[in-house]
């Protein structure tokens, strides 16, 4: 077992802030095992409840009575499978004195769980755990977690072959099983294909009308398959920077694998062999390299963008923080050296400084305010958001 002591951190501290908590994430990403770390760790009495077995479910058709007797710390797993559980919770959680806590999991964003963010109001926070991290796993073996992903059983399996069957059989149980569980009712083909076609767009601008013609369907429902994805965090839809400038600036998303291992099964490579040779070799290198630094800041999602210009200057990912604008640009390669366009992005965005990540082993200076990072000397190069 990796330990995810940080996430640990982060959960307890804000138990101590907010009655509830949510813990959102992809399935399979290690909710239920870091939720169960805390409860061994938790100073006081614990409750588990898991949502999906149908007997816990009918123990919780009244769950007023099966919860208002509990003292301490309750864990309610794939909370989205009982929407209507929510109302009890901010009853419980209005209660003189709160003498309890509950920590709720869910596989689905506040969007699709709606409810519980309209129900639950100044009661609520809500956090997202991603894959495995360069701080979770070191450096030392970044390259294994570039091919196959943070999901933790597609990390430490003992060999790429079974990592790879692994992400195989995750990518057919969520199409046929998870997504009908959302009361989604898409067929499990159809957004199978839109999947494996995204795959090959990764890292670049979205295109609703081009794959609109592609399945014969609307730009709106092509756009809800991409939601779908998004919602279940296993795409992020990376939002445009509209600056007040005299330049005409590209206006659609950006989207993006938020896991490196999912793109990879999804373009058929499973070996590091057959990574160094796909054509999308660079693609696959920005979206991996941009979710671990957006980890390692700290950064939400509204926080994080991207910048291009019809003029041809870009910027890979702009993060806002405290009114003060990061650039990051991201560079397959040992020696990359500071371009036209990003001096362009620093002038332009105000920038307040930008980070080029890359794949070689030393970081050093490139120009004013502009610094080449190795990925792998993150954690000692680039200092999270406080």
């Amino acid at each position: 077992m990796i330990e995810r002591t940080a996430r640990l951190l982060v959960l307890t501290r804000l138990l101590r802030d907010y009655p509830v908590v949510a813990l959102l994430g992809a399935r399979q990403i290690g909710k239920t095992t870091l939720a169960r770390q805390l409860a061994a760790a938790w100073r006081g009495r614990t409750a588990y409840f898991d949502l999906e077995d149908p007997a816990v479910r009918r123990r919780l058709s009244e769950p007023m009575l099966e919860l208002r007797g509990l003292r301490g710390l309750a864990l309610l797993d794939e909370v989205q499978r009982v929407p209507g559980i929510f109302e009890v919770l901010r009853v419980l959680s209005d209660r003189p004195g709160c003498p309890m806590r509950f920590l709720v999991l869910g596989s689905a964003s506040p969007d699709l769980l709606r409810q519980s963010s309209e129900t639950l109001a100044g009661r609520i926070h809500y956090t997202t755990l991603a894959g495995l991290g360069l701080d979770e796993i070191g450096a030392e073996r970044m390259r294994r977690l570039w091919l196959r992903g943070g999901f933790p059983r597609s990390f430490v399996a003992r060999s790429e072959q079974v990592s790879a069957q692994w992400r195989r059989d995750f990518v057919r149980t969520f199409l046929e099983r998870d997504v009908p569980q959302l009361g989604v009712t898409i067929p499990a083909q159809t957004l199978e294909r839109f999947w494996a076609m995204l795959a090959h767009y990764h890292g670049q601008v979205w295109n609703g009308a081009e794959f609109a013609r592609s399945f014969g369907v609307g730009e709106t429902t092509v756009r809800r398959y991409l939601d779908i994805l998004a919602h279940t965090y296993l795409v992020r839809v990376l939002r445009p920077w509209q600056e007040n400038l005299a330049k005409r600036q590209v206006k659609a998303p950006k989207i993006f694998f938020t896991d490196s291992g999912l793109l990879h099964t999804l373009l058929q490579i499973d070996t590091w062999e057959q990574l160094q040779r796909h054509p999308r070799l660079g693609a696959s290198w920005e979206g991996f390299a941009a979710e671990q630094v957006i980890a390692r800041l700290g950064a939400r999602p509204e926080q994080c963008y991207f910048w291009s210009t019809h003029g041809g200057a870009e910027l890979d990912l702009l993060v806002v923080h405290r009114d003060r604008r990061y650039g990051f640009e991201f560079k397959y390669s040992e020696a990359p050296q500071l371009t036209k366009s990003m001096r362009i992005a620093i002038e332009d965005l105000n920038l307040e400084r930008l980070e080029v990540i890359h794949a070689g082993e030393h970081s050093f200076a490139l120009g004013e305010r502009t610094r080449a990072v190795a990925l792998k000397r993150m954690l000692e190069d680039l200092k999270p958001f406080p």
